[in-house]
């Protein structure tokens, strides 16, 4: 379903099924509110978003279920005061936000609350992805609060040298600047070791990410859970499981 230029209106109760493409595609809109939707696709289908976000203000997410073969839910280039609360991810690849600086010059993302939700047996948890070369950009002021993990490879994830498909430059530098992004009150369990990976840029190190009462367990052979933080700036506060790299 295409939303396009909606303005002031509420979805609710309606349920998707086996989506070839994104299940929900959100462009252009404001002040929209959906509430009460149900997405299910094969967990190994592609390109399956449950809900896609490209150039909206003010869009809220409320008390739904998605279960996916792609992102639960993708916030992307010109997004801005976006609410996620109540949502329960899996299967899929979790929350993410991005990619960014592939395109969209100066379509900046910014004011993400995501809250309140779960995620099950996902591939990510909670991900911001930015692609390297990139143009300039910027995703600011981002709050994940209030987050359970059942079983989630990579629950939390900045990275700065996205590229999905090969060849890969590794020299290659993003120019999004990230900044003021809060992971509060993250818990549950991580299907890898490295349970907080945060992979920012050198050309411009992420700034103000804070790690606040972390408890990730890891639970398999490889030994105890760890993080991972590179080219980063930010603060770690209260309990953190994997001791924290900030």
């Amino acid at each position: 379903m295409r939303l396009d230029f909606v303005t002031n209106s509420t979805i609710s109760h309606i349920r998707s099924i086996n989506s070839k493409n994104s299940h929900f595609n959100i462009f252009a809109c404001h002040n929209l509110n959906m509430s009460n939707i149900r997405i299910s696709a094969p967990g190994d289908s592609p390109n399956t978003d449950g809900i896609k976000i490209g150039s909206s203000t003010k869009i809220k997410i409320l008390d739904s279920i998605i279960s996916t073969g792609d992102d639960c839910i993708s916030i992307i280039s010109g997004s801005h005061d976006i609410e996620v609360t109540g949502v329960h991810c899996g299967p899929g690849h979790g929350f993410s936000i991005g990619s960014l600086g592939g395109s969209h010059f100066k379509e900046f993302v910014t004011g993400i609350v995501i809250r309140n939700s779960t995620l099950h047996g996902t591939q990510n948890g909670l991900r911001i992805k930015t692609w390297a070369p990139s143009m300039p950009s910027l995703a600011s002021d981002i709050i994940f609060d209030d987050i359970i993990m059942v079983d989630v490879s990579n629950p939390i994830f900045i990275d700065q040298q996205y590229c999905p498909r090969s060849p890969c430059n590794l020299k290659a530098q993003s120019k999004v600047q990230i900044k003021n992004v809060t992971f509060r009150k993250v818990r549950g369990t991580s299907r890898s070791k490295v349970a907080v990976k945060i992979q920012c840029s050198k050309c411009v190190p992420c700034k103000g990410i804070n790690l606040v009462n972390i408890n990730l367990a890891y639970r398999g052979p490889e030994g105890q859970v760890e993080s991972s933080c590179f080219n980063v700036q930010g603060k770690s506060y209260g309990l953190q499981i994997p001791s924290g790299c900030l």
